[in-house]
């Protein structure tokens, strides 16, 4: 995208997403369109539909670990899909999920510097041009949360942790930025069962995540079959945005030649080669 210093950064955010036409002013099938255009897989489309045609404001889950610098997948790409979900008129929640930043030892586990770098993402959204108007977007503390509702929040964790067998836990790890091959700690393996509650806490009826969070919310809908709820979580899973380097299938955060940075500069010289190139 291109640099203009002229242009207000968000100004090139809304044309990338949608117009700003009012939900209440679009088709069933225009609202769908939108809503689908972000994802890379839908499970399933025939209960997007119904959803829509049944809820006015559908609400969207979506989250982050706060974890060092921000690249564009992140930064760009989440603003335009929360774009097009507000315009379509979806609530979005935006789990920051801190606590499980801590739970994956991001920033050596230091709550506090994790909550630091969370403040500091959310800035970055308002900058580049999210739209947080209207209270369609709502930015939620996971340990604050959780710990206002405890009494809700870990009967449902310890309920999904019960139903389901360690190996099917170890194959969400990958939600982590982990593989079932890594050693995990005991905390790594909570995880993904905590992931699975976010969904039913928030009463999200769409999880859109990326591609790498699929097995997770895959697991939130089984757990519906397990308890026989009739309606299950949507998955809408967007695609992932491939690294600078040969083979890589999503940008690494922790790896500064897989990934373009938010405050990187216009023009940065290539590794490897000399600053003239």
């Amino acid at each position: 995208m291109e640099n203009n210093s002229e242009t207000p950064p968000s100004e090139p955010l809304q044309h990338l997403s949608i117009s700003p036409e009012s939900s209440s002013q679009m088709s069933l099938n225009e609202r769908f369109e939108i809503i689908r255009s972000i994802g890379e897989e839908c499970i399933q489309e025939d209960e997007l539909k119904r959803l829509l045609a049944n809820k006015p404001q559908p609400i969207c889950y979506d989250g982050f670990e706060p974890s060092g610098r921000m690249h564009i997948a992140q930064g760009v790409m989440k603003a335009i899909n929360v774009n097009k979900l507000t315009s379509a008129g979806c609530k979005v929640k935006i789990w920051i999920a801190d606590w499980f930043a801590q739970l994956n030892n991001k920033m050596g586990g230091d709550l506090k510097k994790i909550q630091v770098i969370g403040e500091y993402l959310i800035e970055i959204w308002k900058a580049v041009g999210m739209n947080l108007e209207g209270g369609q977007v709502e930015f939620i503390w996971s340990s604050e949360e959780i710990n206002a509702r405890a009494h809700e929040y870990w009967p449902l964790v310890m309920d999904i942790a019960r139903r389901n067998k360690l190996p099917r836990i170890v194959r969400c790890c990958q939600i982590m930025g982990r593989s079932d091959q890594d050693e995990l700690s005991a905390a790594q393996i909570f995880y993904p069962c905590m992931q699975c509650a976010d969904v039913f806490f928030l009463k999200a009826d769409i999880c859109q995540l990326g591609m790498d969070q699929r097995k997770v919310n895959v697991l939130a809908r089984e757990y519906c079959d397990d308890i026989k709820r009739k309606n299950k979580p949507i998955i809408l899973s967007h695609h992932m945005l491939p690294g600078l380097q040969e083979g890589q299938e999503k940008m690494s955060k922790s790896d500064p030649s897989s990934s373009i940075y938010m405050e990187d500069e216009e023009v940065l010289p290539c590794p490897g080669k000399g600053n003239d190139q």
